[in-house]
């Protein structure tokens, strides 16, 4: 596995993809805000998560809330959101298209 974290989710690889999104650059996961776990996306919580959905509010964007997949690395919201494409500590492509639901999980 390429990190020691848990993620919750439905069918969830070692890289952090899901039965929902699993293609080679889906490999980041996100820690819900209202429940402090990591999922690889909004489908995967509703599904299994703690049926009490919340978004992280900008004042915690300095929080480590983005897995990277491929190294283990814990993004901040605000470094995820400013290098949305790579990780910045392994270089691994993500998936371009998260940033269509990026209201999902931050304000």
């Amino acid at each position: 596995m390429a990190h020691a974290l848990t993620v919750k989710g439905i069918g969830v690889d070692e890289e952090t993809r899901c039965s929902h999104y699993h293609s080679e650059i889906d490999r980041i996961a996100i820690k819900f805000y209202c429940c402090g776990e990591y999922y690889p996306c909004f489908e995967c919580h509703q599904a299994v998560g703690c049926g009490n959905h919340q978004v992280w509010p900008k004042k915690e964007f300095t929080q480590k809330a983005v897995l990277c997949g491929s190294c283990g690395y814990e993004l901040s919201i605000a470094e995820y959101l400013k290098c949305e494409s790579s990780c910045p500590n392994c270089s691994a492509a993500f998936n371009p298209g998260c940033s269509l639901h990026k209201h999902l999980y931050f304000e």
